[in-house]
C-alpha cells in the first residue's frame, strides 16, 4: 500500500483523530478533485435501508445501500465496474465508473447480471472545499492510500477500515 497525494481515484482513511466524528472509522473514495475542492463516497458504511425499501424502487431487488457521506442525503449515487453494461459513466480509474444509466443499472441488477461486487449504491456524498481536504491530511485527519477495486467494491464494511489502517506501511 502506498501513500500518495490526493487525487481521483485514491481512498482515504480515517485516521484516529477522527474518532467520535461522522467519519469515525471510514473509507472514502475520491471521485473528484480539482481546484474547485473534492467529491468521494463513504465506501464502508452501509445505510440501515436497502433498495427496495425506497419507494421510487420498491419493485427492485433488495440490495444494500451505503452512507456515501452527509452531502446531498436526498440523492442516490452509484459507482460501477460494468461500462459493458451501464452506459455514459465516467472512468475513474481503469475499472471504476461513477454514474452513467442508472435504469440500466438497476435492470442488470434485477436480471441479476450485475452482482454485489459490481456496483455501489450511495445516499449522499462527502464533499470538500478548495484546500480543505489537503489542510486534513496535512493535519494527520486522513492517510491517503491507491484504491484497488477490490477495496472499493467489497461487500465488507466495518472490518475493511481495520484490514486497511492495521495493514499501512
Amino acid at each position: 500500500m502506498q501513500k500518495g497525494n490526493i487525487a481521483a481515484g485514491k481512498v482515504l482513511i480515517s485516521m484516529p483523530s477522527l474518532d467520535e466524528s461522522i467519519f469515525e472509522k471510514t473509507v472514502v473514495f475520491i471521485t473528484e478533485h480539482n481546484e474547485k475542492g473534492a467529491m468521494g463516497f463513504v465506501i464502508n458504511k452501509i445505510f440501515p435501508r436497502t433498495l427496495n425499501e425506497l419507494i421510487e424502487f420498491k419493485d427492485a431487488k433488495s440490495f444494500p445501500l451505503y452512507d456515501g457521506g452527509p452531502v446531498e442525503r436526498e440523492h442516490l449515487y452509484f459507482l460501477h465496474q460494468r461500462p459493458d453494461l451501464i452506459e455514459g459513466g465516467i472512468a475513474i480509474t481503469d475499472t471504476t465508473y461513477i454514474g452513467g444509466n442508472f435504469k440500466q443499472a438497476i435492470a442488470h441488477l434485477n436480471n441479476n447480471t450485475i452482482a454485489e461486487n459490481d456496483l455501489k449504491i450511495f445516499i449522499g456524498y462527502c464533499g470538500w472545499d478548495p484546500q480543505q481536504l489537503e489542510d486534513e491530511i496535512e493535519e494527520g485527519s486522513w492517510l491517503v492510500i491507491d484504491a484497488l477495486s477490490k477495496i472499493v467494491f467489497t461487500a465488507q464494511t466495518i472490518p475493511l477500515w481495520e484490514l486497511i489502517y492495521e495493514s499501512r506501511e
